[in-house]
């Protein structure tokens, strides 16, 4: 398996703050296993690194761990036998034996740190001011708590704020790099698949990286009590938020189809207004998104806002896992498989192929290939209707619709046109003078008699 996959952008930006002059201090933070390590291995080869990954046990061991790293790193036993007792003079010891090629230190998982001494911001905070700003060196502030590490080093009330020279928030892998993880060539139904269920977080997808069929990873790596996966969503919402069970019914509601506020809160039998810190929270941890109707003008003060779960693996956990966990506890996992076998296509899958071709679209915009550029592309909705994927050329009088079929066995046939066709008119944007495209997506294909269609006009794309 390709275990580094895509980050091209985050290397090329780590190469630079290397390279400038002077000190360098990034902030590298993402949700666990989305491939931080990964990334600093990959920038750091052949490179001189004290790599340090900080615990939750107490300071002073801590500090001692890091200080045997250092004596390793200079090649020093007098270091190492030394009773050192705070953090500054280590710091000083590396500076002292700066050489011609940047010293790079890497704190990982800085915020366990902060967890051990409230005060370590602050103390790291004088050590960049007075011991390494301006010197060879490039520091790395890692960590995989998002909350903790935005509040410790991005806030403006953190003792650090103002002293980065870059920050990265490490996102998952797009669809379009995930067949390179994989060393056989998969079909796209294959690779589709495996995307619902793991999004784009490489740890994941190494724990699907084998040729059995779905089902059977399934099965394998997440209905199996003893795999990490079985209860990776409540390790990540525990360590990031105080009150999980607050959180884990606002999403099982969002996965059970409570998308609008109102039908949240309806559905949990609580006020709108005291769930909005927490949809606020769970969109700043990348596992919700708020959508609006891609032609609303002010999204952010539109009322038509809906919650989707952005996250796949959490989707899924939510959708299928969350809701069954007895039958899995008491060893009925077969009464849960069943129930994946029968809504996983249908049900979750062909959502999931949304997304997919949303994000196909961009890319094809952004190459060129549908001649004309949209700024804005997304799903649309009204009271009546709602179209898959909607493009807009907000600078001109450009309109692209969108349907995506994830069938199981049939091909897309010219009824899917035509009721998009008819749909685009319930889209209220600039009606009377604009340009209209239609873009089909279907993972089995399409008819002769829609293939034949739309080689006779040039606003009919199959994609």
């Amino acid at each position: 398996m390709n275990n580094f996959v895509d980050r091209e952008k985050e290397l090329e930006f780590l190469n630079k703050e290397y390279e400038r002059k002077g000190s360098s201090l990034v902030i590298l933070y993402g949700r666990r296993r989305i491939g931080k390590t990964s990334l600093i291995k990959e920038f750091s080869k052949n490179k001189d690194i004290i790599y340090f990954l900080a615990t939750e046990e107490a300071e002073k061991q801590n500090l001692n761990i890091f200080k045997n790293l250092v004596a390793d790193n200079l090649k020093n036993d007098l270091v190492r036998e030394a009773n050192i007792d705070n953090w500054e003079t280590i710091f000083k010891l590396i500076i002292n034996e700066l050489g011609e090629n940047k010293k790079i230190i890497v704190l990982d998982e800085f915020q366990y740190l902060s967890k051990s001494n409230t005060a370590f911001p602050s103390v790291f905070q004088r050590i960049w001011d007075e011991v390494l700003k301006d010197k060879n060196v490039m520091v790395i502030l890692c960590g995989s708590l998002i909350n903790m590490m935005e509040m410790q080093t991005l806030n403006y009330n953190s003792p650090l704020y103002g002293r980065r020279t870059g920050q990265i928030k490490l996102k998952q892998i797009p669809y379009k790099n995930y067949n390179e993880f994989f060393e056989k060539e998969l079909d796209e139904k294959g690779l589709i698949e495996k995307y619902a269920v793991t999004g784009g977080v490489p740890k994941y997808i190494e724990s699907f990286n084998n040729s059995k069929n779905i089902y059977h990873e399934i099965q394998e790596n997440i209905l199996n009590k003893q795999n990490y996966l079985y209860e990776e969503p409540m390790f990540l919402l525990q360590n990031e938020v105080v009150d999980v069970g607050s959180y884990f019914s606002i999403i099982k509601s969002i996965a059970a189809g409570n998308r609008k506020l109102g039908n949240i809160a309806s559905n949990l039998s609580v006020n709108p207004t005291s769930l909005t810190k927490y949809l606020e929270i769970l969109i700043n941890l990348d596992i919700l998104e708020r959508e609006v109707p891609i032609t609303e003008e002010n999204p952010e003060k539109s009322k038509k806002g809906q919650y989707k779960i952005k996250d796949n693996y959490i989707n899924f956990w939510f959708k299928f896992i969350y809701p069954n966990k007895s039958f899995i506890e008491i060893g009925e996992e077969q009464i849960v498989m069943n129930k994946i076998k029968e809504n996983f296509v249908d049900n979750y899958v062909s959502f999931i192929y949304e997304d997919v071709c949303k994000e196909k679209l961009w890319d094809m915009n952004l190459k060129g290939d549908l001649k004309v550029t949209y700024d804005k592309i997304g799903r649309w909705w009204n009271n009546k209707e709602e179209i898959d994927i909607v493009g807009i050329d907000t600078a001109g009088n450009n309109i692209i619709f969108a349907e995506c079929k994830y069938y199981k066995n049939k091909k897309m046939d010219i009824d899917v046109y035509y009721n998009l066709k008819q749909k685009s008119k319930e889209v209220l944007w600039k009606n009377e003078n604009r340009n209209e495209k239609f873009i089909l997506f279907s993972i089995n294909g399409y008819t002769k008699e829609l293939i034949e269609i739309a080689g006779n006009d040039d606003n009919i794309i199959l994609a």
